[in-house]
This record gives C-alpha cells, sequence and structure tokens, in this order.
C-alpha cells in the first residue's frame, strides 16, 4: 500500500509540476477563438509527455531507495556484501559503464536497475533473491541489471514513454474538438461537453493503447538485456539457470515505476499484453539459440 501511495503521490506532483509550466509559458492556451492551435497543442502535449517521463526518470534511484528501503552496501565489510559489489564491478568494467551503487532490499526475490545516467545508477538485490539462488545464478541477475544500464534501457524507456504519452494528449485533444465542433455542432465560442467527455475517453483508451507498446518494447529489451549477462559472465548456463529458478518463484512486487527494471510475475491472457517481461519459457529459448 505504501509504495502504490508514494507512486500516486509522486505522479500528482510531476502533474502540478508540468501543469505550472504550461501555465507560465502559456502552452496550455491552444484552444483560441479562431480554433485549435495546433502549434501550441504540440508543444503542450510534448511538455506533458516527456516532461512527466524525464521527471520521474530523474527521481527513479533516489525514490527506488525510499520505496523499497534498500541499503547501498558499496563500502560494507560484510563478505556476503563484498561479493555482491565485486562481481557487479567487474561486469560493470566489462559493459564499459561507471561502478553502480549496489543495494540490497528485504522481500521476496527480485532485483532492479535505475538511475537516470549510465554512469550513476543502482543495482539492487532482494533478501529473498539472495537466499534461494545459488552465486553464480545471483552474479547472472546481477549481469542482466548491468547489461539493462549499459544498454541505456532506463532513458530509452523513457524516451518510448514520452513519444506514447505526447501522441496521447495531441491526438485526444484533436479528435475531442472534432467531435465537439463537427459531430455535435457546437457552434459557440470555446468547447463544449463533448470536448471534454471526448479528451477523458481518449486520455483512458489511447493511454491503454500506449501502455502496450511501452509493454511490447520493454518485453523486447529484456531478452538483449538477458544475452548481455551471459556476454558478462563469459557463458549462457548461469543466466538459463537463474531463469529456470525464477519460473517457480513468484517475484516480490516492486514499485509501478520500477517494474519495467525488475523481475516481473507471470501474467496471462489480456494482462500479458502490459507485462514488461516476456514469458520466463521464451526468455530460456531465445537465450538457448541465440
Amino acid at each position: 500500500m505504501k509504495r502504490v501511495l508514494i507512486f500516486v503521490m509522486t505522479n500528482l506532483a510531476v502533474m502540478l509540476v508540468l501543469g505550472v509550466a504550461a501555465h507560465l509559458f502559456g502552452l496550455n492556451r491552444f484552444l483560441t477563438a479562431n480554433g485549435l492551435d495546433l502549434t501550441t497543442l504540440l508543444g503542450f502535449a510534448a511538455l506533458m509527455g516527456f516532461g512527466g517521463a524525464f521527471i520521474s526518470l530523474l527521481m527513479s534511484k533516489p525514490m527506488a531507495k525510499w520505496s523499497t528501503k534498500a541499503v547501498v552496501i558499496n563500502d560494507s565489510r560484510d563478505a556476503t556484501h563484498q561479493w555482491l559489489v565485486s562481481a557487479v564491478q567487474r561486469m560493470s568494467g566489462e559493459a564499459g559503464i561507471r561502478m553502480p551503487e549496489v543495494a540490497i532490499f528485504e522481500g521476496a526475490p527480485n532485483a532492479f536497475a535505475t538511475g537516470a545516467f549510465k554512469d550513476s545508477a543502482l543495482v539492487a538485490v532482494s533478501t529473498g533473491l539472495l537466499q534461494t539462488m545459488t552465486r553464480d545464478e545471483v552474479e547472472a541477475v546481477l549481469g542482466h541489471e548491468v547489461a539493462h544500464v549499459a544498454n541505456g534501457d532506463m532513458v530509452t524507456m523513457a524516451l518510448v514513454q514520452g513519444v506514447m504519452n505526447t501522441f496521447v494528449v495531441f491526438l485526444s485533444r484533436v479528435i475531442g474538438y472534432f467531435v465537439d465542433k463537427v459531430v455535435l455542432r457546437n457552434d459557440r465560442q470555446g468547447p463544449g461537453i463533448g470536448y471534454y467527455v471526448t479528451t477523458i475517453v481518449l486520455d483512458i483508451v489511447l493511454g491503454v493503447l500506449a501502455a502496450i507498446i511501452v509493454a511490447w518494447f520493454s518485453r523486447r529489451r529484456e531478452f538483449r538485456a538477458d544475452a548481455g549477462a551471459a556476454r558478462l559472465m563469459g557463458r549462457k548456463q548461469p543466466m538459463i539457470n537463474a531463469l529456470a529458478r525464477l519460473g517457480g518463484l513468484d517475484p516480490g512486487e516492486l514499485p509501478k515505476s520500477m517494474a519495467a527494471m525488475g523481475i516481473s510475475a507471470r501474467p496471462s491472457g489480456l494482462m500479458a499484453l502490459f507485462s514488461s517481461h516476456p514469458p520466463i519459457e521464451e526468455r530460456i529459448r531465445v537465450l538457448q539459440q541465440g
């Protein structure tokens, strides 16, 4: 419940900041007496779309630490902690990125990578993961997360989300204006109820379609991270073993803003369209054939 509340409050704060910025720059004045100003609307849509995505990206690492209560262990003297840090240091060096912060958080088996930039990332694993996997398997999971960082997946996902958000905001208002003025024949100055109802409905419908597209892209990115882990480990088997073990576990829940960078559960049916991760069996098959 706390993680959901943090996620909602963060998004409300982001939307408030963007709303104030849109007002100050005049980008919320796309409805004029002469009709819809498409240039101003596109600027508004881009501000809301990319602004929200990148503010969330910039806040990702501190929010991840706060919401999972992750403890950074880079300077720890504990033997297990030193092994984890050493493994991440070795693989990040091979991947050509600066050493990330390494953290542990309490909970069921899971791991994630986050951060706005390749050279200031955070890689974290749960206590449940450490308790249920062998060292080779844990290192493979760490390699998977390091590969996410090296591939720039956090920034790429923010860009994809920003593009989708921009299209949703732009198209919903253009179609809403068309419905209000052409279909419902509102000849009064300014938008009528048809504009507002259509815009709200399309924000939801197009937002769902955008989420499906973003999830599809995220699933493609998982295959690359699996292959990256095998490359960093120098062999495929540890990653295959780690995936096979994950197939029999129930991964712990992560905050929604970090779910795409963690270990996903196994949704089926329609919900599979919204999954950020492919099925475990498919990941193993692709890795074996690669």
